[in-house]
């Protein structure tokens, strides 16, 4: 059943909203009792006042989870009896779907069909994917001597911290403590400051289905607790999705202390190449749209740089023009709505600077404007530019915002230069009828995922994501996302 407007706001108005820490098990305030207001940005007004957690609210979630760790009481436990948690855990998370929908769009003014459609049931599914894989990831027996026998294990690191972003809260939370679960970690989790809410909340059914006390803790807060985290020596590994300037610190508090294993999810400006044979141009314009529009553009692998053939670039660009149309911003609350608002009031004036700057130097084509200021809220409409060249920081920046930077071209051999020059490398995109081509751009494109004919088309658990370049290191997802929350270890036995 489709809820409409009116039942989502009447539900919003009921809704019971905790923002106390999660640590050692339980709800609970932060030792100096210090708060602060979560604002929504669909109008905003204050959620909840959250627990502002500092040094020593971090110290003592690291201690319940080291704690934890040692005692055996989840690291211990047969796979089988940590799978049976998880997939309780996932169950529950999908019974109280509507409720955690609801907290995230409230707490980032995603399109309530967003979160209900997607990132509450992906979230879900992370879940219940790393569960099953628990029972099912092996060791070695390594080929050596016939008087020797040699074992190649993996083990968990111990304690682990994940400090994760505003635009997707609950479902890169998941991406990082899940399968960090999964291999017997405990996990110290910080959410944003702008999107606390839903972590408070599967934190306490993590705890219902089963999870030892310590094994999941949340810390809300701002960069300071960020920072005790990586800085923690009882940490043996941190987990960072956000900004590149970001992790830099991260990495950098990371290597003064104890040089605890940094995973690092950074940014991106992910170029989208349209050749002049692209097989159907009315569905890639709609794609190019929805790649940069959806979430409102604050995504990593928005697809804010659109590299069009010149054959087809008037053409192409009145059909992108046409799709845009359908992300003009509304209520997140209503049904209806495809594009919801930016996360914060500095966020809007990131953006408009962005605009104000790229009306100099490129021609404008749609949007540009703040919209339904009246209500309170952030939003702004979807915007395109035409750009002569690629060395201004319209085209250069990651914006995170509903932006797209048109360049034209008529060389693939430069438009794969101008795709591979920039300092990101986290998603691409190539539309080509020709399939030698689009495999022979794919290769050549530095990027950590590149879609065919199509973009954010995946079943994310079965494949890698992360980036080149300065969008990072390691990779979220996938079995290989058990590497980043695990040690090898090599045990020979003389016969």
């Amino acid at each position: 059943m489709t809820l409409t407007l009116d039942a989502w706001t009447s539900r919003a108005a009921q809704l019971q909203i905790e923002g106390r820490a999660w640590i050692d098990g339980a709800f609970t305030h932060a030792a100096d009792a210090s708060t602060f207001p979560c604002t929504s940005p669909i109008d905003g007004r204050t959620l909840a006042h959250v627990a502002r957690c500092q040094a020593v609210d971090v110290e003592h979630a690291v201690s319940s989870a080291r704690q934890c760790f040692e005692s055996g009481a989840w690291a211990n436990l047969e796979p089988r009896a940590r799978k049976h948690v998880l997939l309780r855990w996932a169950e529950l998370v999908r019974e109280h779907s509507e409720e955690l929908a609801l907290l995230e769009t409230l707490d980032t003014g995603k399109p309530i069909t967003d979160t209900t459609g997607v990132d509450i049931p992906s979230a879900a599914y992370c879940i219940s994917w790393f569960a099953e894989a628990i029972d099912k990831v092996q060791g070695e027996v390594a080929p050596t001597s016939r008087q020797l026998l040699g074992l190649v294990t993996r083990e968990p690191l111990g304690v682990v911290a994940a400090v994760v972003p505003w635009n997707f809260p609950a479902l890169i939370a998941i991406w990082k403590c899940a399968p960090a679960l999964a291999c017997g970690n405990s996990v110290v989790l910080k959410p944003s400051e702008k999107s606390p809410l839903s972590a408070l909340r599967l934190a306490q059914l993590a705890h219902e289905a089963g999870l030892p006390p310590g094994a999941l803790n949340v810390v809300p807060g701002f960069g300071d607790t960020g920072q005790a985290l990586a800085s923690h020596v009882d940490v043996d590994c941190i987990a960072f999705t956000g900004s590149t300037a970001v992790g830099r610190k991260i990495a950098g508090y990371a290597a003064q202390s104890n040089l605890k294993r940094v995973w690092l999810e950074l940014g991106g400006k992910s170029p989208q190449l349209v050749l002049p044979d692209c097989p159907d141009l009315d569905y890639a314009a709609q794609t190019v749209a929805r790649a940069v529009f959806y979430n409102t553009g604050q995504m990593c692998t928005a697809g804010s740089r659109l590299l069009v053939h010149r054959d087809i670039k008037r053409d192409f660009i009145e059909r992108v023009l046409v799709a845009a149309q359908a992300y003009s911003p509304a209520n997140p609350l209503s049904p209806e709505t495809r594009m919801g608002c930016l996360i914060d009031q500095s966020q809007v004036e990131r953006v408009i600077g962005y605009v104000d700057e790229g009306r100099k130097h490129a021609r404008l084509l749609a949007g540009g404007r703040r919209m339904l200021a009246e209500s309170g809220g952030q939003y702004i409409e979807p915007t395109v530019f035409d750009c002569a060249h690629d060395d201004m920081p319209l085209v250069r920046e990651e914006i995170f915002g509903p932006v797209l930077s048109i360049l034209e071209f008529h060389d693939l051999d430069d438009a794969i230069a101008v795709a591979n020059r920039s300092p990101y490398g986290l998603a691409a995109a190539v539309w080509s009828a020709d399939l030698s081509t689009a495999h022979q751009t794919a290769r050549r494109l530095r990027a950590g995922t590149v879609w065919v004919n199509c973009y954010e088309e995946t079943d994310d658990m079965n494949f890698p994501f992360g980036g080149f370049k300065e969008s990072g290191n390691g990779r979220d997802n996938s079995l290989h996302a058990l590497e980043k929350y695990t040690e090898l270890k090599s045990t020979i036995v003389k016969l």
